[in-house]
């Protein structure tokens, strides 16, 4: 397709839009002209559960999937969320930032130590 980015294309700076919260459809959002990043998530009360990131090909290595993880992490803060890592994306980086692990409900630090 003409107006599909090939997966070797990056966004320019310009076109990458803010992390949007999509509650309608339970996941936060990068919309680019190159595809829509994505990090999908349940609520609960006091609990968000990331489930599932989904950053396409042509998006891939410009940095998408750290700002959706990022976004989701200030929203649970702002929320007084505490965090369920399910989607290993979200696990990874929990995993590796210890400054992020007071956000965990016991079910997400025992998905970090697996």
């Amino acid at each position: 397709m003409a107006d599909t980015p090939s997966s070797g294309s990056r966004v320019p700076a310009d076109e990458v839009a803010a992390v949007r919260d999509n509650q309608a459809a339970s996941r936060l959002e990068v919309v680019t002209p190159g595809g829509t990043a994505y990090a999908e998530y349940r609520l609960s009360p006091g609990v968000i559960t990331f489930t599932h990131t989904l950053v396409p090909e042509s998006l891939r290595g410009q940095g998408m999937g750290g700002r959706l993880i990022a976004a989701g992490l200030a929203l649970a803060r702002a929320r007084g969320l505490k965090v369920t890592p399910v989607c290993p994306f979200f696990r990874a980086h929990m995993r590796a930032h210890p400054e992020t692990q007071d956000l965990l409900t016991d079910a997400g630090r025992a998905l970090l130590a697996k």
